[in-house]
């Protein structure tokens, strides 16, 4: 009987202490991580084509053709999709702690591997690269529903939305960082290795040594992970898995008792077995008519709203370039020499990140639980709809010289709106409404479907942006829909978003077993064991 469990009520009711913040700090360090891997990516794909991709006599440096662009890039979302349906199904079958400490290690042996790509040819070193960023990719996947499911079931109710918000609020540290370790590994050797601009010396601008400098920028993110993985494989197992899923009471007391501060005593008289009646009403799977007819609405809540919010999100790659030669930040690519572009981009992307990206996720901390998921997330959808079609309709303003600060304000405010928005609340959402034995799985559809968005955001849009007249599409790719109306398009998904949240309930301040009604039987058929049940929380 899931709410007449103490060691619930008492997770439910406990005071925030300094375990809530230690497992924010374990599990955050996983996003750190995933973030400084999946974007540290696009720092060096610039000098990846320099130094693979060099033609004689070009106007301009060597660059990555599309197909392998798309492949170095992308790969990895692919992996981070499969990842997170596997392991979100595994974190239910064999329990959150075991496949935690997995999820890690691949993804510390994976980055690596990343950098020591093996051979010298632009094809094989590609395709070494693109395998273990795959696999990479795989055991990140793993980290988001996991890492969820785990703050979820730690936390209290007052607070568990900051404290779930909090953990993924760490890819915004993540990205930072991947920004300042290609600043500083980038100048370093800019310094030792000095180098002429392209336009004046094409072969020498791509020092050997610049070889180097992509692969210790995509190995750095092992660190991290290693760092952590003592300590995740210290954390016990939530007290909720172990009481709902492996039906283990008093080890799931003696848990909760070690690690808060809060005397629970086992109640083995509540692992009675339960008539069949019962079992039927509360331990359906994910693919029964139970399911459909209980969670059904809110998973396609969920995984819809995640799908959408990721194809508005990954897109900012079409303007990301466009913007920072707007306004000085990168000059002509042959202008600087290789170290020198790579040091632009990255200390570009980390102002947008300081700027924007990060106060948008903690401004979802502080404020998750006071406004509610719901309200959060309509208004971030609200906004970006909002900014998107002001973005689309007057383009050609935007485009002349004088006007395009205001660009760049409108695109911040954009994706500040995102981090404040849909982008934190579609992965704190499915953590909390599916019952216990299918939380990591359903997390794991919801985030998989987020990534799907994201690989259609992240390529769908790079061939759909390019100019209506294919004399001006960029080198390897077809006539696009052009710029103007793919923002209007990304318009549009905004605007779908805001309907789709809708199907999702709100979640703040409720306790876990009465979002996913895994007390729905006991209402039913245990109404006088409910009567006779007492409840003594200790806080």
């Amino acid at each position: 009987m899931a709410n007449d469990l103490q060691v619930l009520n008492a997770l439910d009711l406990a005071k925030t202490q300094l375990y809530h913040f230690t497992a924010i700090v374990i599990a955050g360090m996983g996003f750190f991580t995933d973030a400084y891997d999946l974007f540290c990516i696009s720092m060096v794909t610039k000098l990846l084509g320099r130094i693979y991709y060099h033609h004689d006599n070009a106007v301009k440096p060597g660059s990555l053709p599309p197909n392998v662009s798309a492949a170095v890039t992308g790969v990895a979302f692919c992996g981070t999709l499969a990842g997170q349906l596997f392991f979100g199904w595994l974190g239910d079958k064999l329990g959150r702690k075991k496949v935690y400490g997995m999820t890690l290690m691949i993804m510390v042996i994976c980055s690596i591997a990343s950098g020591l790509s093996f051979g010298h040819t632009p094809k094989s070193v590609m395709a070494t690269l693109c395998f273990f960023r795959f696999w990479l990719g795989f055991g990140i996947g793993g980290d988001y529903p996991l890492s969820a499911t785990i703050m979820s079931e730690y936390a209290n109710k007052k607070t568990r939305g900051a404290f779930i918000a909090a953990v993924f609020a760490m890819q915004g540290f993540g990205i930072l960082a991947g920004g300042m370790v290609a600043i500083i590994v980038s100048a370093a050797f800019k310094d030792a290795f000095p180098a002429p601009a392209y336009q004046d010396a094409p072969l020498a601008s791509t020092v050997p040594q610049a070889d180097f400098v992509w692969r210790i920028i995509l190995m750095f993110g092992a660190l991290p992970a290693a760092l952590t993985y003592y300590w995740r494989m210290k954390m016990p197992e939530t007290a909720r898995y172990t009481a709902l899923v492996a039906k283990n009471l008093k080890q799931a007391a003696n848990d909760m008792s070690k690690v808060m501060q809060v005397e629970i005593e086992a109640e083995p008289e509540k692992i009675e077995p339960v008539s069949e009646e019962r079992r039927g009403a509360n331990e359906f799977g994910l693919f029964t008519k139970q399911f459909l007819h209980r969670h059904g609405l809110h998973l396609l809540g969920t995984t819809s709203t995640w799908f959408l919010l990721d194809i508005a999100f990954y897109s900012q790659n079409l303007f990301q370039k466009d913007i920072f030669s707007a306004i000085g930040w990168i000059p002509p690519a042959q202008t600087m020499n290789a170290l020198d572009e790579v040091y632009r981009i990255a200390r570009a992307q980390t102002l947008i990140a300081l700027c924007s990206t990060v106060p948008g996720y903690w401004f979802t901390v502080a404020f998750i639980d006071r406004i509610g998921r719901f309200a959060i997330q309509l208004m971030g959808f609200f906004f970006m709809t909002v900014f998107m079609f002001a973005l689309a309709i007057p383009y050609n303003h935007w485009t002349h010289k004088d006007h395009r600060i205001g660009f760049v304000v409108m695109y911040s405010l954009t994706f500040f709106f995102a981090n404040f928005g849909p982008n934190a609340t579609t992965f704190v959402v499915p953590a909390e409404i599916f019952p216990a034995r299918l939380r990591s799985t359903c997390h794991g559809i919801s985030a998989a479907a987020g990534k799907a968005g994201a690989i259609v955001g992240a390529f769908g849009f790079l061939y759909a942006a390019q100019p209506t007249d294919p004399k001006k599409a960029e080198a390897g790719y077809p006539a696009g829909i052009g710029v103007k109306n793919s923002l209007i398009v990304l318009g549009v998904v905004n605007f779908l978003g805001m309907l789709f949240t809708f199907c999702v309930p709100e979640s703040n301040g409720k306790s876990l077993e009465d979002l996913s009604r895994e007390n729905e039987g006991e209402e039913e058929n245990g109404a006088e064991m409910r009567a006779t049940s007492g409840r003594t929380v200790p806080v």
